[in-house]
């Protein structure tokens, strides 16, 4: 196996810039924290009794988990602009398919909640609010998670732009000051 192509890749990380490492930590922090909520819930119903109800609980615990996505989608562009560029990836074609793999991705996470609902995606079996029946529509019956895969496009199509954007900047104000 060639393992140049990440060699070179290794060289364009900065490990220790400071915005890689709260992108980092907020990608990480983001799951561990509703996951470690939602089985608290479900063994105390310390929210449900907290908030008054599972709803609102369960509503409650959405608002929060949306902030802290926005926060992590935030830090992720941030530390995706303070990163080295790599060639190859200088092009327009890249930014389209950046583009398309935001419109892919929402697509399905769009979708996704729209078959859930606010409880069915924001674990609402944890607040004990269970569904009629396992939803097997759009997007579900195209692929397993659909959820999660169109995030992980989000995210990919995300950094495919910015990088992009940052070029044609850079080009732009190099042009002005000539």
């Amino acid at each position: 196996m060639d393992v140049s192509v990440f060699t070179e890749l290794s060289g364009f990380i900065d490990l220790t810039e400071p915005r890689f490492c709260v992108a980092v930590i907020a990608i990480i922090f983001n799951p561990f924290f509703w996951n470690v909520v939602a089985r608290w819930e479900h063994r105390t119903r310390g929210l449900t009794r907290l908030f008054g109800g599972p709803y609102v609980a369960c509503y409650s615990l959405a608002l929060l988990i949306l902030l802290l996505n926005v926060y992590r989608s935030h830090s992720i562009t941030v530390a995706m602009k303070g990163q080295s560029r790599w060639e190859p990836l200088d092009n327009a074609q890249v930014y389209y398919t950046g583009a398309a793999l935001l419109i892919l991705g929402s697509l399905f996470v769009i979708s996704s909640f729209m078959a859930l609902g606010v409880t069915g995606t924001f674990l609402g079996d944890y607040f004990g609010i269970l569904m009629d029946q396992k939803v097997t529509s759009f997007p579900f019956n195209v692929m397993e998670n659909p959820m999660y895969w169109g995030s992980t496009a989000n995210y990919l199509g995300l950094a495919l732009i910015p990088f992009t954007e940052e070029i044609y900047r850079q080009r732009s104000q190099r042009c002005k000051h000539k």
